[in-house]
Formats: structure tokens, C-alpha cells, sequence
């Protein structure tokens, strides 16, 4: 091992723990381990301005491939800018939603469907869960569903908790289907070329089978779970919200979703059109401003700037690694491990990125795995697409293992607190973990059938 790997290894597992401990929001850790790389591994002992360059990867936004590729993959190295500005655009699309209530509307027109029973709220609000988490950060979608979730525990006198544990699993799951749901596809799809529809190819089908076994093992889980709290009394008759009241703007409410549609078909026809993702999220978030009007300031200050800077910070400690050689050594040894067999290197991914991802947030791992697989196809033969969708599968569906292995998971947890019911590791893990288990052998079972050899 050279000087320079040691202290990018270092560098990076420093910045690791200093984002498992939570002591501070983790992209001050991002952010010191990327100075770090650039003064110390890169400068410091490197002694390459080239090495700097590289791995911040400016030039590539001003390149007319990175905003309209056409066919053409351009590919990425150090800090993915694609990743950065696609997530970035989706939030400030998501503000003007929320904006509106759009959120809060869906959420109450669901449950008034579902005659506000339980149960049938539980089915219905994980199909919500998935399938808006396959078009939007899944983080945002547990920030209201969570919030909808506590106010219907409160008038149908339910536990809220069990709802909001199945929801954090279905977002998770339906957030591995395409490129736009989980962080970790966004960096895996980015970084390697694919498209919407490569992920909801390879990875939705498998992804929604597991969501049906998830419905499944939740039902059986919660169902006695679920009574309501305390009967109502006799003759006393409750009051619902009415979705209707959820709409701060009509004509507001009409155009940030027609502008959601229209940036839902841009993402599934982006690769007949030739437009990047990064595209793509810039026209919506650029409606979505000129939508709002004299809106549109407080709009972009709800954008969750420290979670750019985490990406960023973390892409260029990822980008040391990766310039520095020490993830081809990785690679190397994962595939000396498998053989030559598909079959072994898709178990080994698969539940190395499942398990881990549950002890460390999702993105990080998946960033770090991204050159590895790209790594692996180049020296070993094993197919590249293989790798990328058991990736995307471990990383997203293994976060639903703890209560900090994904974004979601976070969010989710920490509104349930604060509304007043906490949900301790033991509670989370007692139903999360097993199910995880269950559908990562699925996953495992489906990628071996259609891709081992």
C-alpha cells in the first residue's frame, strides 16, 4: 500500500465515522474529508493540480454532452455533477408541490377511499409509499406521508408507528425500481450511463415482487397491532379532513402537477430524447420557479442545500479512493473471491451492500461501490449491468435493515418522535430487519435466475 491510499483510506473512514455518530448533520464531515483529500493526498503527496481537477470535475458542466448526451454516456469521475444538480432541481419541484398541498391532499384523498379504515390505510398508503418513491426522493415522501400518518393516528385512534415503519420499508423498496427513486440509483445511473427505463427494466419488476411479499409480511405483522387505541365513544361521531382543504391554490395546484407529469415523462423518454437527467430537473425546477412567482425565493430556501454539499464533499473523498488506486485493489479481491462466477459475485454484492448499507447510510456505500463494480467489469468480464442492478437492489432495499441505513429511515423516525412516539431500534429492527432479510434472498433468488451462470 503507497502513502497516498493509506491516507485516503484514512481520510475516508474518518469522514465514515464521523457521519455514523451523528454527533454533527453529515455533510461537515463530507466537507472536512474532501479538503482533506485535496490538501493532503492530492497535493500534499500526490503533488498533482491534475489529481484536484479530476476529482472536482468542473469542466464537465460546461461540456453540451453533459446537458444533452444524446446516445453517448459521458463519463464521470470524482464529484458527479449529473447526480448533484438532478437532486437538487427535484427539490426545488418538490417545494412548489408541497407548496400547493399536493402531498397532503393525496394523502387524505387515499385515506377517504379507504373509509379511514386501518388496515386498508396500512395496504395503501405502502403502495403509496412505492410508488411515488420510484419518481421522487424518498426522503421527501416520507416527510409528509409520516406527518399524514400522525394525523390519522390521532382521529382514528391508532398507533402510528407500525404505519410508519411500513412505509419507510415501501419507500425503500419502490425507490430501488428506477433511476429517480433512491439516492443510490441516481449515483449508480449517473455514474455509469443507464436510463429511467434500464432500472425499471432490470430492477422494477424485481423490486415490486419484493413489495408484494413486504404488503404481505406487514399485514401479518401489524394487523392485530392496528386496532384502534380507544373505542369511540357511544354515539359520538368523527370528522375527517377533507382532501379539499389540503389546497392552498387551485390554479397553483393544476400547474405544479402538470409540471410534475411533464417532468415524470421527460425521465421515462430521457433516453429517446437525449436529454440528461440533470436537464431534465433543471426545466422542472425552472417551471416550478416561474410557477411560483413572488414564491419562488422561499422555494429555493427550502431546498436542503447541506444534503448537495454531503454529496459533494463525499464524491470527492469517493474520488481519492478511486485516483488513488485503492478501489481496484477492492475490486480485485471481490472478484478473485467470486471466481469467474456470476452467481458468487452477485451473492457477494448483494448482501455485502445489504448488510453494510443497514450499519451506514446507504449513499455513501453506494458511491464508493460504483467504481468498484465499474472496476470489476473492466478486469474481470463479469457484465457490467449485472452488477449495477444488484448493487442498486442491496444498497436501497439492506438501508430498511436500521433505523439509520437510509435517508428515509431518518426522516421518517425523527417526525414520528416528534409528534410524540418514538421508535426505539429494537421496535424498528424487530419487523424491518427480518423482512429485509427476506427480500434481499428474493432479490438474490430472481438475479441469479436471470443472470447467474
Amino acid at each position: 500500500m503507497t502513502l497516498e491510499q493509506g491516507l485516503a483510506i484514512a481520510i475516508f473512514l474518518g469522514m465514515f465515522l464521523g457521519i455514523l455518530t451523528g454527533k454533527v448533520q453529515r455533510y461537515i464531515p463530507a466537507l472536512i474529508g474532501a479538503l482533506l483529500t485535496v490538501i493532503i493526498v492530492f497535493l500534499g503527496v500526490m503533488r498533482s493540480w491534475d489529481a484536484v481537477l479530476w476529482g472536482l470535475n468542473l469542466r464537465q458542466i460546461g461540456q453540451a454532452a453533459f446537458w444533452l448526451p444524446g446516445q453517448e454516456h459521458l463519463e464521470s469521475h470524482g464529484v458527479n455533477w449529473q447526480t448533484i444538480i438532478f437532486i437538487g432541481g427535484m427539490m426545488v419541484m418538490v417545494e412548489g408541490l408541497g407548496a400547493v398541498g399536493f402531498f397532503r391532499w393525496l394523502c387524505l384523498h387515499v385515506a377517504r377511499l379507504m373509509h379511514y379504515k386501518v388496515i386498508p390505510v396500512l395496504i395503501s398508503f405502502m403502495f403509496l409509499s412505492g410508488f411515488l418513491s420510484m419518481f421522487i426522493d424518498s426522503i421527501t415522501v416520507l416527510l409528509f406521508l409520516s406527518l399524514v400518518t400522525v394525523e390519522l393516528g390521532r382521529l382514528l385512534r391508532f398507533d402510528p408507528v407500525p404505519l410508519i415503519i411500513a412505509e419507510i420499508f415501501a419507500a425503500n423498496v419502490g425507490g430501488s425500481a428506477t433511476m429517480a427513486g433512491d439516492p443510490p440509483n441516481i449515483i449508480i445511473g449517473t455514474a455509469l450511463g443507464y436510463k429511467f427505463t434500464d432500472f425499471l427494466v432490470n430492477t422494477g419488476l424485481i423490486a415490486w415482487v419484493g413489495m408484494l411479499i413486504a404488503l404481505a409480511l406487514f399485514y401479518l405483522f401489524f394487523r392485530k397491532a392496528l386496532a384502534p387505541a380507544a373505542p369511540a365513544k357511544p354515539g359520538e361521531t368523527l370528522s375527517y379532513p377533507a382532501p379539499a382543504e389540503a389546497i392552498r391554490s387551485p390554479i397553483l395546484f393544476k400547474i405544479n402537477i402538470a409540471i410534475f407529469a411533464l417532468t415524470v415523462i421527460l425521465l421515462i423518454t430521457h433516453a429517446n430524447t437525449g436529454i440528461s437527467v440533470a436537464t431534465v430537473a433543471g426545466i422542472a425546477a425552472s417551471l416550478t420557479l416561474v410557477a411560483a412567482g413572488k414564491e419562488a425565493l422561499r422555494l429555493i430556501k427550502g431546498v436542503d442545500w447541506r444534503t448537495l454539499l454531503f454529496f459533494f464533499g463525499l464524491f470527492v473523498c469517493v474520488g481519492g479512493l478511486e485516483r488513488t488506486g485503492v478501489l481496484e485493489t477492492l475490486a480485485d479481491y471481490i472478484g478473485s473471491a467470486a471466481g469467474g462466477s456470476s452467481l458468487v459475485v452477485i451473492s457477494i454484492i448483494l448482501w455485502v451492500s445489504a448488510l453494510a448499507s443497514g450499519i451506514v447510510d446507504n449513499i455513501p456505500f453506494a458511491a464508493t461501490m460504483v467504481p468498484v463494480i465499474r472496476s470489476l467489469a473492466q478486469t474481470q468480464g463479469f457484465a457490467l449491468p449485472m452488477l449495477a442492478w444488484t448493487l442498486a437492489l442491496g444498497t436501497d432495499i439492506g438501508g430498511n435493515a436500521t433505523p439509520i441505513g437510509a435517508s428515509a429511515n431518518v426522516v421518517g423516525t425523527a417526525i414520528a418522535e416528534r409528534n410524540g412516539h418514538p421508535i426505539g431500534w429494537g421496535r424498528f429492527c424487530k419487523y424491518a430487519f427480518p423482512a429485509m432479510i427476506l427480500v434481499v434472498a428474493l432479490c438474490n433468488l430472481l438475479l441469479v435466475v436471470r443472470y447467474g451462470r
